[in-house]
């Protein structure tokens, strides 16, 4: 009897908080460059630092949608051919929406956009016992 796979696939909605998140931090930090170098024109900012992210978010969106990690077996595995022996695993830790997992070697990888992040790093903990 094979195993079946646990998945865990990136969040739409995660996604969109992380960049509406970006697109404030973005907007504020070009309004306040452009304040500090006296520019009369500093709500421009807002608008560039707006059209960056959604463009960014747009442009990665199928792409970083369609990362999935999955637990076989005794190994977390990860887009781009990423493998985790889930003995390795040193430290899980969370990130907004992202679950970081730090190997004993100190090799680091992340699992984007989960809806949960807490979960996540409880499934991979109890499989990893």
């Amino acid at each position: 009897m094979t195993e079946t796979p646990i998945r865990f696939t990136a969040d739409r909605q995660a996604y969109i908080q992380n960049h509406i998140t970006l697109a404030a931090v973005a907007m504020a930090l070009a309004m306040f460059i452009l304040w500090m170098m006296g520019s009369p024109h500093v709500w421009t900012g807002a608008i560039a630092g707006l059209a960056g992210i959604t463009a960014r978010g747009w442009f990665l969106a199928s792409e970083q949608l369609a990362e999935v990690w999955e637990i076989t077996g005794d190994t977390l595995n990860g887009p781009g051919g990423r493998r985790v022996p889930l003995d390795q695993i040193e430290t899980l830790r969370s990130m907004t929406s992202f679950v970081q997992v730090i190997t004993k070697d100190g090799d680091k990888h992340l699992i984007k956009y989960q809806a949960d992040p807490a979960a996540t790093i409880a499934t991979i903990e109890r499989h990893s016992r």
